[in-house]
């Protein structure tokens, strides 16, 4: 941790901000820490305001005017990025576990023991550091601009999306694999613009489907879309999306720099049971997919490679599920990519 950190301490006693320049007084000289100071919530919200750089806060629980778990709870709702390391003397437990239950990251006991202070404050910055940077990667995703309306991208910023960028889950879920059929050969043949507007303008058909039947896009693969759908009725609201999605497309006829006529259709596979829902991706880079994994997104994507223009297939299993719900034709006995024994085979028709 090379570059300044700033710290807010927030304690009434006079001798702690005197304590913490004297101690810490070579890392504020080299640069490594900066601090500001406050007596009490009041004042610590007014420095927040001046210093929106603060990366943690140091608080004492007993102070005037405006007291730590106060302040705390005033973090959460005005900076959730922020994480509060609480300062508490001993005996004091039942203020100690309100202040957890409050979102408090961590709390350390008077006298101050400043080895464990300063572990704790670089373990504290390094949370900080990696979540923070995690939520500028989301928001930098340009897709996810261009899809995600306004108050999602509120939610981004609240501290229920902190705690569900940690959470990795094995969940009931209905994957959905939609891909466009021949568009591959038409990216080669045709100007980058007509691609590019082309594809955009089915994808945005294709995500449209997808959230007015509750479902979230996971990514967006070539000329393809990943989609998952969780929660109450989560197959029969896929399928449902498949289906609109389906005749949407079918109906579209659009012309070509050379005058001819292209025709979009897709190909859909649709699977569903448990997947693995958790934040993937590189540490080195720094950016990582809230994504599902296991071998019901890996049967989804078999399906839809097998699935004829048009179609929507599932395996026994799910029809099974949905046969109640939806009508469907037997296709037969298909061998899937890294799949030992045949596959029975469901064409969903309405």
């Amino acid at each position: 941790m090379s570059a300044k950190h700033k710290i807010l301490v927030v304690d009434d006693e006079d001798d702690v901000a005197q304590l913490i320049r004297q101690k810490f007084r070579r890392e504020i000289r080299d640069g490594k820490y900066e601090f500001v100071f406050a007596q009490n919530g009041k004042e610590a919200l007014a420095r927040l305001d001046e210093n929106p750089d603060v990366e943690v806060v140091l608080s004492d629980i007993n102070m005037p005017e405006m007291d730590g778990l106060t302040l705390l709870q005033k973090i959460n709702e005005a900076h959730p990025l922020l994480k509060t390391v609480i300062i508490s003397a001993y005996g004091d437990m039942p203020n100690i576990r309100t202040a957890m239950n409050r979102g408090a990251f961590d709390f350390i006991t008077k006298p101050l023991d400043f080895n464990d202070l300063e572990q704790t404050l670089q373990k504290t910055i390094r949370f900080s550091e990696q979540l923070r940077e995690t939520v500028r990667a989301v928001q930098e995703n340009n897709i996810l601009k261009m899809y995600v309306d306004e108050s999602v991208l509120r939610f981004m910023c609240c501290q229920e999306f902190e705690s569900s960028l940690l959470v990795n889950e094995t969940i009931e879920a209905t994957i959905a694999f939609i891909d466009i059929c021949g568009f591959t050969a038409i990216s080669e043949r045709e100007p980058p613009d007509v691609v590019v507007r082309l594809l955009n303008k089915y994808f945005d058909i294709i995500v449209k489907a997808i959230i007015a039947e509750g479902g979230s896009v996971d990514k967006f693969m070539g000329d393809a879309v990943l989609a998952a759908f969780k929660g109450d009725e989560h197959l029969v609201r896929a399928i449902r999306a498949a289906l609109s999605v389906n005749a949407n497309i079918q109906s579209m006829k659009d012309t070509l720099s050379d005058a001819q006529t292209f025709l979009p259709k897709l190909s859909i596979g649709i699977n569903t049971g448990e997947v693995i829902s958790g934040n993937i991706g590189s540490d080195t880079l720094r950016r990582f997919d809230f994504t599902v994994i296991g071998d019901v997104v890996n049967t989804a994507q078999r399906l839809q490679s097998v699935a004829q223009p048009g179609q929507i297939l599932i395996n026994q299993a799910t029809y099974e599920k949905a046969a109640a719900r939806f009508q469907c034709r037997k296709v037969g006995e298909v061998t899937l990519k890294n799949k030992a024994n045949p596959v029975v085979l469901w064409e969903v028709l309405g």
